[in-house]
């Protein structure tokens, strides 16, 4: 009897994206497996965001297919679904984690309420159990669970992108959809929050997604990287391959910037 063969957990094929007469994305492909992290590079204008829209379901591509392994189904064409479906993919097995924790908290809302939502989204409604995953969420996130009730204003902006990822994570994602996570943070609130997201994708086995213009963000947390430049991915392999040995000429300068004094 032949083994089957292991479906990767995402399939991106040939997506393209225009914006009038500027091409945003060209042909990308990559597969993404389970518990497996990737890392989006480029400079700013590369177009790395737009794929991470398009994959995510934000931004429909003008060509090209999505295909996630959706349970029990195996790999199904995302841009195929209704919204419905869409919309439920996205608050169960996916979540979006926003550069600004603003734009993914509701931000006059407790904490509480913010970690619950998602589960609520699900049919949850029972109040003590909800607000006992909610108080766990806050801990394993590090934020401390006496400001359940407080709401994300009042919050340091480190504290916000916590408690942005407690509530993606609490209904046990199995891809997670990361724009520029740490950017715009102190450097210590940067590293205890790559220090936090490591330790969660190992512990979830995640898979992950991550747009990034830090190369040192990309070495500690991916295990492959991609390499964009213009709207093309013009290098992909092992995140310490890449960044060691690079190929093409535009990861080469990437690399250097970063290295010189």
């Amino acid at each position: 009897m032949t083994a089957l063969t292991p479906l990767p957990l995402l399939r991106v094929s040939g997506i393209h994206k225009r914006y009038g007469a500027q091409v945003a994305l060209h042909e990308a492909s990559f597969e993404l497996w389970p518990g497996e992290v990737l890392a989006v590079v480029g400079e700013s204008g590369s177009g790395k965001t737009t794929l991470l829209n398009a994959v995510a379901a934000r931004v429909r591509p003008d060509a090209g297919r999505v295909e996630f392994d959706v349970q029990g189904q195996g790999l199904t064409d995302v841009y195929a679904m209704g919204e419905a479906r869409q919309r439920l993919l996205a608050r169960t097995d996916w979540g979006f984690v926003h550069q600004h924790a603003a734009d993914g908290l509701r931000m006059d809302v407790s904490a509480g309420a913010n970690v619950g939502e998602r589960l609520m989204g699900l049919g949850h409604r029972h109040y003590g159990q909800l607000r006992a995953t909610a108080t766990e969420w806050l801990q394993r996130v590090e934020i401390d669970p006496t400001r359940i009730d407080d709401t994300p204003r009042t919050f340091s902006g480190g504290m916000r992108q916590r408690l942005q990822i407690a509530r993606n994570l609490v209904t046990q994602p199995r891809l997670v959809f990361m724009d520029e996570p740490t950017s715009g943070l102190d450097v210590s609130v940067q590293a205890r929050l790559l220090d936090l997201l490591r330790q969660l994708t190992r512990h979830m086995q995640l898979a992950v997604v991550i747009v990034t213009h830090d190369l040192a963000v990309a070495r500690l947390l991916a295990h492959r990287m991609l390499v964009m430049q213009r709207g093309r991915v013009v290098e992909q392999g092992l995140t310490d391959q890449v960044l060691d040995d690079p190929q093409h000429p535009y990861t080469q300068l990437l690399v250097s910037s970063v290295l010189q004094p």
